[in-house]
């Protein structure tokens, strides 16, 4: 019994592959291989490309300098006897105000000492005119027809008595000046940057008494990139050239306090490319920074760093598209009859947001404005009737 088990095993697997070797000749899988599916795979959102006239905004950046900035020195010395309230880290000053006053008595004796040294030099002087007419007259009646000589007239004598009395006239200037100087007055509308004495001390000649900044105008220095270059209107400058540079509109806004805006016009080119970073700069001003139409919610600051958007050329007939829809910096998205197409383009321009195409893309080329995952080439798509749109459904 066990022998016949044993003969109809292998019998039986053999009649088994046999039917299904012969089903599955009879019945080959169909392959479906290099055929495109109808149906789209996903819904796109395009934007169809036409020229348009664009107005480029160049970015950069840069911290606020005045355009004045002074260190206030001591041109005479004295123990400060008065500091007025406004000469303080922050206070704001006028042309022409007494900010610190020094001991002037030593200054008054010696005003007082020139007055008296001028009044004798004068008198001297007048005493000499008259010797010089009583010489003229002895002459005259010793009735010597020759020529009187200078030293009968007594000229040199009557030279150095003008002499001294101008040498005394100078000292009273001097010490008029001297005086004048014990007050130090400031040199133009401005504010204190920092102060290096206060009430009581006591100054030499030349000793820092503050720093100080005029308000009427700051200044940002802006660098540009070099790709930037072809598009920036430059406020150029020319030897032997009466005509007025030309001013260029720049919004600068910080995030310091919130959100800070000023209006500013950039008014010079600098001379030579920086070379530490080889960009050119630009230098732009904000005038009366410190009104407070200027910035409503706080005073610009000197040294704040601050962004700026200015406005350069504009650019006729250009084909402008999202930065978003390209991608790796090199390539895009359009839709050909239903189907994807990858375009691979080159730039002329781009800012954060907007590029300029200069070879790659046509007009009325269906841009895909949609973010695409991994996609390839060729994938068939519905384009969406977002409002966008301008080309077919």
């Amino acid at each position: 019994m066990k022998k016949i088990q044993k003969i109809l095993i292998p019998v039986a697997i053999l009649a088994v592959t046999a039917i299904a070797a012969s089903f599955i000749k009879n019945n080959p899988p169909k392959s479906q291989r290099g055929k495109v599916a109808k149906t789209a795979q996903m819904t796109v959102e395009v934007k169809t490309l036409a020229l348009e006239s664009y107005s480029v905004v160049i970015e950069s950046f840069g911290t606020v300098k005045p355009r004045i900035e002074s260190v206030l020195i001591s041109q005479v010395s004295g123990q400060i006897t008065d500091v007025r309230d406004q000469f303080r880290e922050g206070g704001f000053f006028e042309q022409g105000d007494v900010l610190i006053t020094l001991d002037d008595r030593d200054y008054l004796a010696e005003k007082k000492i020139a007055q008296a040294s001028l009044m004798s030099a004068k008198q001297a002087l007048l005493e000499e005119k008259a010797r010089v007419e009583q010489a003229l007259v002895d002459w005259k009646r010793l009735g010597n027809g020759d020529k009187p000589s200078a030293l009968v007239l007594r000229e040199p004598q009557l030279a150095a008595a003008k002499a001294q009395v101008l040498s005394a006239h100078a000292q009273l200037e001097k010490a008029n000046l001297a005086l004048e100087r014990s007050k130090i007055i400031a040199p133009y509308a401005g504010r204190i940057l920092k102060k290096h004495v206060d009430l009581g001390q006591v100054v030499s000649v030349n000793t820092q008494l503050a720093n100080i900044y005029a308000t009427d105008t700051v200044e940002i220095r802006l660098p540009i990139k070099n790709k930037d270059l072809d598009l920036m209107i430059f406020p150029e400058e020319y030897r032997n050239s009466k005509a007025q540079a030309q001013s260029t509109s720049v919004e600068l806004l910080s995030q310091l306090v919130s959100h800070q805006t000023w209006q500013g016009n950039v008014i010079r080119t600098e001379s030579a490319i920086d070379s530490d970073s080889q960009q050119l700069y630009i230098v732009a001003q904000i005038k009366n920074p410190f009104d407070v139409n200027q910035a409503k919610i706080a005073p610009i600051k000197i040294g704040q760093y601050v962004t700026a958007k200015i406005q350069g050329k504009k650019v006729e007939d250009a084909i402008v598209i999202p930065n978003s829809a390209i991608y790796q910096g090199s390539y895009v998205y359009i839709v050909e009859q239903g189907v994807l197409k990858r375009k691979d383009i080159q730039l002329r321009w781009q800012n954060s947001q907007d590029a300029i195409v200069s070879t790659g893309l046509k007009v009325n080329d269906n841009l895909v404005i949609t973010p695409l995952g991994q996609v390839s080439s060729g994938t068939v798509v519905n384009i969406s009737g977002h409002k966008n749109k301008r080309g077919r459904s």
